[in-house]
């Protein structure tokens, strides 16, 4: 079947223009269904409900970032910032092209403004932080970027896509339909027979509630000036299950993904100021962070999810009430 990707691309505007044609340029030549900033031009609040209908409408993120991190909307944030954020947060499968050295970019090109300066650098960690990402630092290398990570991105996660409506419903797409759907019995009644003979942790093994955990973990400090070298600084802090339990339950109420609970459960923790725009990468130690999922599996308060390769959390019947029972606000006796 004929199948067109629809690719959203975004990036800033004036400074990445020619850089933007040609990216634009090579997925119509893929046989992609180009997205961006060109139907939209302008950027406010009613514009950026419009740019998130896309957003929702595309199977694949592009984003090119150069030297600039862009106009911001009211919230502080640029437009490209909030476009990725919106797209990882809708599980869109994300494409990153990277200026390989932003700072020997021109002055035209570059960001003269150092709070915004480091702004983009903490959006770059952000971008960097969990997922395969490709340098460029010139024009010309971007076509060929392109076309190898989205042909290999396709291959690896293949989305929905567009076809004719006269290329739908055909016999051949029904009966390998009916054939997935038996697979997908199969494989669910296999499933259901393996967990059914796993044999649970009684309860009375683990630690309980009031039983204490030291969170750890680490983040980036960026210097004051551009020359001064980046610094890494640790966080600790010791809690019990129940406040651990009780601070983030809420969070999991939306099935979170993990990395935005490790940063979540950071922020609250470490006691570092997250309005510091020269802080990033505030995150729970990977190993500590593990530990926690497994203990609140085995207490059957949350179950994990994979939603495109990456790990969600959410809470079970027995997590919930656990929260309710942590966080209601009773009446005054």
């Amino acid at each position: 079947m004929d199948k067109r990707y629809q690719v959203f691309v975004s990036s800033t505007y004036v400074d990445l223009q020619e850089e933007r044609q040609s990216v634009l340029q090579t997925l119509m030549e893929m046989d992609c269904i180009p997205a961006g900033m060109e139907l939209f031009p302008a950027a406010d609040e009613e514009q950026w409900e419009f740019i998130k209908k896309i957003i929702d409408d595309c199977d694949y993120y592009l984003l090119i970032i150069g030297g600039r991190y862009g106009s911001t909307a009211d919230d502080g944030l640029s437009y490209t910032e909030k476009e990725f954020d919106y797209a990882v947060s809708k599980g869109i499968k994300v494409i990153a092209l990277l200026h390989k050295s932003p700072n020997e970019l021109p002055r035209a090109k570059s960001e003269n403004d150092e709070a915004n300066y480091q702004k983009l650098q903490n959006f770059r960690d952000k971008v960097s932080n969990g997922r395969l990402i490709r340098f460029w630092d010139n024009p010309a290398q971007l076509p060929g970027q392109v076309s190898l990570s989205l042909n290999k991105t396709i291959k690896m996660f293949p989305a929905i896509g567009w076809v004719r409506a006269d290329s739908t419903a055909s016999p051949e797409l029904l009966a390998e339909i009916n054939e997935l759907r038996k697979e997908n019995n199969r494989i669910s009644i296999e499933l259901a027979e393996v967990n059914s003979s796993l044999t649970p942790i009684p309860e009375t093994e683990l630690a309980n509630f009031d039983s204490r955990i030291m969170l750890e973990g680490d983040y980036r400090i960026y210097a004051n000036s551009f020359n001064d070298e980046t610094q890494y600084a640790s966080w600790s802090k010791e809690t019990t299950w129940k406040n651990l339990f009780s601070t983030i339950s809420p969070f999991l109420v939306d099935r979170p993904y993990e990395t935005s609970i490790s940063e979540f459960i950071a922020s609250h923790y470490s006691g570092t100021d997250t309005n510091n725009y020269n802080i990033s990468s505030l995150l729970v130690d990977t190993q500590v962070l593990f530990t926690i999922r497994i203990q609140f599996v085995a207490l059957n308060l949350i179950s994990i999810d994979i939603d495109d390769a990456v790990s969600r959390w959410e809470l079970t019947d027995l997590g919930t009430q656990k929260m309710l029972e942590a966080r209601v606000v009773r009446k005054s006796e």
